[in-house]
């Protein structure tokens, strides 16, 4: 798990026991009941990407509690939804596969990390769960382990974002792309169709 970066802090600070403990009882190279329970739970998530070019990105992944699905021990599936068109994480996802997900729970201050492998799937059996999803990621996981939560801030929610699609009620256009110029829209957004 760790590579010589890793290993000079580790050394420098003498916890590269600790590191090798920390390694040994708490990461695991599948998803547990717990752990599933955590992730299924949650409302968001941060991923973390990486571009054909080694450079990083990390963009916030939202919706209702549930989207991400534990689909077995070793497989994440999240759906994407509608969002700014520039795919920069789902575009590094189709070039470079390895990612990082970090889950919080604000309340009860705890986080999990997995990493793992992720394809981006078009025709993916879970797609027909998800209103107005574009597409599934898939993610192979290799690795999961929680993290010490004594630097969360505590958090409560107030809201749930009302852009999250939602089969209930028509998903609300958000302002920001009634200042565009419709002619950069994509063909099927909602917006071409509405009257102006």
């Amino acid at each position: 798990m760790y590579h010589e970066g890793n290993r000079f802090f580790q050394d420098r600070f003498d916890t590269r026991r600790l590191a090798d403990r920390l390694e040994e009882r708490l990461v695991l190279r599948a998803i547990d009941d717990e752990d599933k329970a955590f992730i299924e739970s949650r409302d968001m998530f941060f991923l973390a990407t990486v571009d054909d070019e080694g450079q990083p990105n990390c963009s916030y992944k939202g919706g209702d509690p549930g989207f991400v699905s534990v689909v077995d021990e070793r497989t994440i599936a999240f759906p994407n939804y509608d969002g700014n068109g520039m795919y920069l994480s789902i575009g590094n996802v189709w070039r470079n596969h390895a990612i990082g997900m970090l889950f919080i729970d604000w309340e009860r201050p705890q986080r999990l990390r997995v990493n793992g492998d992720a394809q981006v799937s078009f025709d993916d059996p879970l797609l027909a769960r998800y209103h107005e999803a574009q597409f599934m990621v898939r993610v192979a996981v290799r690795e999961v382990f929680p993290n010490c939560g004594r630097y969360i801030h505590r958090l409560k929610l107030i809201e749930r974002s009302r852009f999250v699609p939602r089969a209930a009620t028509p998903t609300p256009i958000p302002d920001w792309k009634r200042d565009m110029d419709r002619s950069v829209l994509s063909a099927d957004d909602p917006l071409r169709r509405e009257a102006p």
